[in-house]
């Protein structure tokens, strides 16, 4: 019995070195002071988007959840309140799969807060997933192995585009258009749009926007485009607002342990689980880049790059295209309503980025 013990005892302590010693998490940071400013956070809650919101509550900020379910968003915002003591933490409607829920959204917004300081474009469908292939050089191969299994089955939305990149893209290009004029109005103020390493296999073809791609690893594929435009669309938004001290930032969160697992084969999670407790981050670690990008002073000069563990990084050579970008924003403004007869305006594009 004592031999088991023991046994167990020095399991249990190899687990926790390797954890501590395996994973990478972001420095922690100082909490700035956020009172009079009103955030928005979509996917507010649960995983990486609840402990966005819960920081930015504890700071003081007036942090409106933009959520598609209603029980869980007002049991966020409940819960949010209850344990940072902040009673400015509401829960409103919102749906990236609908456009028409988009503008339901934007229209109460606008209608009952006159301010708007920080966007964080946080929702998406799905956490990070990629193949074996794709795991960057400076992490172990389970960590791409876990990341695919998180796949889900994708779909298409009642606006007729694939499901993943309504919810990552298009969905979040319209709401950041119909809320410009108000974080214009309350500048300085930042956007910060969750992307992924994943961008890195991504393939945008502007004619076929919005299309689910075809083959074996469509959804896959689909999610990674998805991604590469989260970057674009952080790279010409940039550039557009030039001069109106409204700043934008496109984040790598890590590798999270949130829902991922949720679409796994049952057979396959004992195997998975422990691993993704060793490499992942919990939701609080993975925040911290969003945080990073929407609080840190310092960071105008670089409104339009890429975060990944509160550092600058160089992203992909397509997520540096300013021709892609342009056509990207061009054929999405088509694609939601914008930019034409009874459209909203865009802004007009400036240089770019650097």
């Amino acid at each position: 019995m004592g031999w088991t013990l023991l046994g167990a005892g020095l399991l249990l302590a190899l687990y926790t070195l390797l954890r501590h010693g395996l994973r990478r998490s972001p420095p922690l940071r100082a909490r700035p002071e956020l009172r009079g400013r009103t955030a928005i956070v979509t996917g507010g809650s649960s995983g990486i988007g609840a402990a966005t919101a819960l920081e930015l509550a504890r700071c003081g900020a007036r942090v409106v959840l933009a959520t598609r379910n209603a029980p869980r968003g007002e049991a966020a915002a409940r819960r949010i309140r209850t344990e940072t003591g902040n009673a400015e933490v509401l829960f409103m409607q919102l749906d990236l799969a609908s456009l028409r829920s988009v503008r339901a959204f934007a229209t109460a917004f606008l209608r009952q807060e006159p301010h708007l300081h920080l966007l964080i474009n946080n929702a998406g469908e799905r956490q990070d997933p990629r193949p074996p292939s794709l795991a960057p050089p400076d992490h172990p191969p389970w960590v791409a192995i876990a990341s695919f299994a998180g796949v889900s089955a994708g779909g298409t939305t009642e606006d007729g585009f694939s499901l993943p990149f309504q919810v990552n893209h298009l969905g979040h290009f319209l709401l950041t258009q119909l809320l410009l004029e108000r974080l214009q109005s309350c500048a300085p103020s930042r956007v910060v749009i969750v992307a992924s390493r994943a961008h890195c296999a991504g393939r945008l073809r502007p004619d076929t926007l919005g299309r689910p791609p075809s083959g074996l690893l469509s959804t896959f594929q689909d999610y990674c485009d998805s991604k590469l435009a989260n970057m674009l669309h952080a790279r010409e938004l940039a550039t557009r607002l030039q001069g109106t001290q409204v700043t934008c930032y496109a984040v790598h969160p890590g590798f999270v342990n949130t829902e991922l697992f949720r679409h796994t084969p049952l057979w396959l999670k004992p195997l998975f689980l422990p691993l993704a407790w060793l490499f992942f981050l919990d939701a609080a670690e993975g925040a911290q880049t969003s945080l990073h990008c929407a609080t840190q002073e310092g960071l105008e000069r670089f409104s339009g790059r890429y975060f990944a563990d509160c550092r600058l990084q160089e992203p992909w050579p397509p997520a540096r295209d300013d021709r892609l970008a342009r056509a990207l924003w061009e054929a999405s403004e088509r694609l939601v309503g914008l930019g034409g007869p009874g459209g909203n305006p865009s802004p007009a594009p400036a240089a770019g980025v650097q």
